[in-house]
């Protein structure tokens, strides 16, 4: 088994790479001038930094776990710190051509950037799910990064971090918005999300499952379908209107009421064929969800 090597820094990264560290938390890297490497095999890493990576060539592959990134020319693939990826080539010297903007987590502490990174979601997919920019939006992103790039040429004072992190929020943001154009206009597997999570839902209550593995969960559903947490939720988000979290809830309210109508059972039995361990959280969902106790709704119907 291979060893999973950990590049902690910026400046590590760079020496790596052989190129000059122009500033210790942020990095932009244009391949074609990094000299030719060569790869007997898959080399296993992670970093300490995020990682943006946009793809200019077809010779090599990313992979995480033991899947492959959906990761062709004209892709961005994002990595978060700690995320292990293999990078798989062919053995063979060759020259890339792609571009990666590294930035590390102490340049946006404190920022806004910083406070809402989680929410670029983007930086938690994994397979099958990298950026596929159009040719005007590739341009876009590019005209970014020569930003970026502008800035690290210049003297650190004190107005560097703020125009830095503006510039990177900027091509996060843009990045927010060209997902949400694939979601609906790219035709891949993926397409009717929510008719195979309904499905899947449906199966999940008429089988042993809630007794067995307990409440329903996003990360379940997600494996079932292949996909990362973040990324399904996502797409149910744009699709349905509402988080997968929400959906699961009304499935579980939907069954509870058919379930309600059997009188032979109460509610902490009912609770427990749902998969909840404890009945008063079963209750309490119930309540927020419908305006009255289970009982109370029995009563009334």
């Amino acid at each position: 088994m291979k060893q999973i090597a950990h590049i902690a820094t910026i400046s590590e990264y760079n020496d790596i790479v052989d190129i000059e560290t122009l500033h210790p938390l942020v990095s932009f890297i244009d391949y074609s001038n990094v000299k030719p490497e060569k790869r007997e095999s898959a080399e296993a890493v992670s970093f300490g930094f995020y990682s943006i990576f946009l793809k200019e060539d077809k010779n090599c592959e990313i992979k995480y776990g033991r899947n492959s990134y959906d990761y062709q020319q004209g892709t961005l693939v994002f990595i978060a710190p700690q995320q292990i990826v293999s990078i798989i080539e062919d053995g063979k010297n060759y020259q890339p051509t792609g571009y990666a903007l590294l930035f590390h987590p102490d340049l946006i502490r404190g920022s806004s950037l910083g406070k809402n990174i989680k929410e670029y979601t983007f930086f938690s997919y994994d397979v099958h799910e990298a950026l596929h920019l159009s040719k005007q939006e590739k341009k876009l992103i590019q005209e970014c990064f020569e930003k970026i790039v502008f800035e690290l040429k210049q003297s650190i004072d004190k107005h560097s971090k703020k125009i830095l992190v503006s510039n990177i929020e900027l091509v996060l943001d843009y990045c927010t918005r060209f997902y949400d154009r694939q979601f609906i206009t790219r035709d891949n597997a993926y397409t009717g999300v929510v008719e195979k999570f309904d499905t899947l839902l449906n199966n999940y209550f008429q089988s042993e499952n809630p007794q067995a593995i307990g409440i329903p969960t996003v990360a379940f559903f997600a494996n079932e379908l292949n996909l990362s947490a973040n990324y399904f939720g996502d797409l149910i988000k744009k699709e349905a209107g509402k988080s997968a979290l929400e959906y699961i809830h009304l499935k579980i309210i939907e069954t509870a009421k058919e379930l309600l109508f059997d009188t032979g059972k109460s509610v902490s039995e009912i609770a427990y064929e749902l998969g909840y361990k404890y009945p008063q959280h079963f209750t309490r969902l119930f309540k927020q969800q419908v305006g009255i106790a289970p009982n109370e709704y029995r009563f009334l119907n």
